[in-house]
């Protein structure tokens, strides 16, 4: 291979049939834009049916709201957390594209489950004719409930591949060693969350409808056709793509180092203390002078003053040699561990994203969806934000982002934290919106003496599209800000599990808010007292004082953020704006 050829190489990338990618050929925006146009399909066939769910669980499959919530809750945290699994398995041993293909073909197979499950009657249980609240409906069978669970995880299962691949995916074929570059990849990002509002906004719209007039069984079925269409343009998109090679498990590089750091700490701490216990004259200048020359023989010089515990793991002599850890591998763990604080702070917000797909759906469907003479589905909801964030992602992209770079002189403009924390401001804000609506709700429900009807209540859905609103927004500045903060401070080695991080976030907000629920029933119902949120109607529910627990523990997550943010130094991104 001649200089000039090996000079177009992407040093540590491939193509999709494994040769090297090269420049000119692999990459770009011509790739990226395959793979959001791939977001758009995956996101629509996925909320499709997660927007709705709870109600398909609870009118359909006969579970209590509460019930309903919960399993909707874990479904939902259980798909965004095997991002992690996606994620992973890219970094360390497969493509993101060929994790993409066995993703989106279990998905497929899940979403088919459902789908004949929804079409065959004999499948689920028989409709509920009775309108008489204290007259339950026929639970759903084993058999049915297996099959159901069945569907239900296998979607979520691809889900999680897809939602932990695709963004890293699209963001690694720009080139970083650039300005462009960099500015294309955090634009990518932007588009990103753009386009999974587009397919959120055909979801909670048209897919929702027809879930509500024509039945489940087509809502499914939309669903199914959508994850193989999108496996299609996938495809159609494999001559452009760069993909990075994988470089061994990322997770066992981590623990390769902790456990040398504290072997290393044991070690010299067993050694000196067996040297004071043999030598009675071995003195405090004596350990000082043991302690120097250790030093001395871990060279650290580019290693960072951060967790200096970890530099003890760094060429370390005193190791054993499967322990044996390079200063690189000590500074990638270091930023992980840097990271992992921002990551816990965003748990919260998406503990209250959370309640949009569960309680504030239900919420809807106690009241007047009337919008003049159309009737809007509950789950439609999530089009205001969605319509918002449509609005807002190119705005920020082409208008915002340039104004900031020009008035801050730096390369990133609005940095990510910045933005993270914007999003967290909102989720507080959405909260209290949602509890006051709460209370308007359920006040009308006692003026009209519909307090324990199932009728709906003389006030307009429009009260709760508000939360909607704030909830949405910080969702757009929040997993935008996630997704590049963890893409662009982790390893070359780790980008993709780095990335995955924001869909965990997400999947340890919708666990929280299981358990949350769990705790307040637990507490309130104690000494005989009813809990507030439980039974099968909603406007028994004491629902606007589990909002206003909500806002309280967004607040003093904020404070932890701040205290994170505020000590944190960027590592990757250039600080000083250059002309490309």
């Amino acid at each position: 291979m001649d200089e000039a050829h090996q000079l177009d190489i992407w040093e540590g990338y491939v193509d999709w049939r494994n040769r090297p990618a090269l420049r000119g050929r692999h990459g770009g925006m011509l790739a990226a834009f395959f793979v959001l146009i791939v977001e758009i399909l995956e996101n629509l066939a996925y909320l499709a049916n997660a927007s709705n769910l709870v109600l398909y669980m609870s009118k359909f499959m006969h579970f209590s709201p509460y019930s309903a919530a919960n399993m909707v809750t874990n479904f939902m945290g259980t798909a965004f957390l095997l991002a992690l699994l996606g994620a992973f398995l890219a970094d360390a041993f497969f493509t993101t594209y060929r994790i993409y293909l066995i993703s989106a073909a279990i998905e497929f197979t899940g979403l088919l489950i459902l789908t004949i499950q929804a079409h065959v009657p004999s499948l689920k249980p028989p409709a509920c004719i009775s309108v008489n609240i204290n007259s339950p409906c026929q639970e759903v069978g084993s058999a049915q409930a297996v099959m159901l669970f069945a569907g239900l995880y296998l979607v979520a299962l691809g889900v999680g591949g897809i939602k932990g691949l695709l963004p890293p995916h699209g963001a690694e074929q720009f080139d970083e060693t650039t300005p462009q570059g960099r500015k294309q990849r955090s634009s990518f990002f932007n588009y990103y969350v753009f386009c999974l509002s587009w397919g959120a906004l055909i979801a909670v719209t048209l897919v929702v409808w027809i879930e509500d007039h024509k039945g489940w069984q087509w809502g499914f079925g939309i669903s199914t056709a959508t994850i193989l269409v999108s496996i299609h343009v996938f495809l159609l998109g494999s001559p452009t793509y760069r993909t990075k090679v994988p470089a061994g498990s990322p997770i066992s590089t981590m623990f390769k180092v902790l456990t040398a750091a504290v072997y290393s700490t044991c070690s010299a701490w067993i050694a000196k203390n067996t040297v004071m216990s043999k030598s009675p004259s071995y003195t405090a200048e004596t350990r000082e002078g043991e302690d120097n020359e250790a030093n001395e023989k871990v060279p650290n010089q580019s290693l960072t003053e951060s967790i200096r515990f970890l530099d003890r793991a760094a060429n370390n002599e005193r190791n054993h040699s499967i322990l044996k850890c390079t200063e690189k591998q000590v500074e990638e763990v270091k930023i992980v561990i840097r990271i992992l604080p921002i990551f816990m702070s965003t748990m919260m917000l998406n503990c209250c994203l959370a309640q949009l797909s569960t309680f504030s759906v239900q919420q809807v469907a106690t009241m007047n969806t009337m919008l003049g003479s159309l009737k809007v589905p509950p789950a439609s909801l999530p089009v205001f934000p969605v319509i918002f964030i449509i609005i807002l992602a190119p705005v920020y992209s082409r208008v915002i982002l340039p104004f900031a770079r020009k008035i801050t002189k730096t390369e990133m403009g609005i940095t990510h934290l910045q933005r993270i924390g914007t999003g967290l401001v909102l989720s507080m804000v959405g909260m209290v919106v949602a509890a006051l609506v709460e209370m308007k709700r359920k006040k009308v429900a006692t003026d009209s003496e519909l307090l324990y009807s199932v009728e709906p209540l003389p006030i307009t859905f429009l009260w709760v599209a508000l939360q909607y609103l704030f909830l949405g927004s910080a969702d757009l500045f929040t997993l935008a800000g996630m997704m590049e903060f963890f893409f662009t401070e982790a390893p070359s080695s780790m980008r993709s599990l780095a990335t995955a991080l924001s869909w965990a976030s997400l999947a340890m907000g919708y666990y929280l808010s299981s358990v949350l629920v769990s705790i307040v029933n637990d507490v309130t119902g104690a000494y005989r007292h009813r809990p507030w949120l439980f039974g099968s109607n909603l406007n028994y529910y004491h629902l606007e004082r589990f909002y206003w627990l909500m806002c309280v523990l967004s607040g003093l997550n904020f404070l932890h953020y701040l205290f994170w943010a505020n000590r944190y130094k960027y590592r990757s991104i250039s600080q000083t704006l250059t002309q490309p």
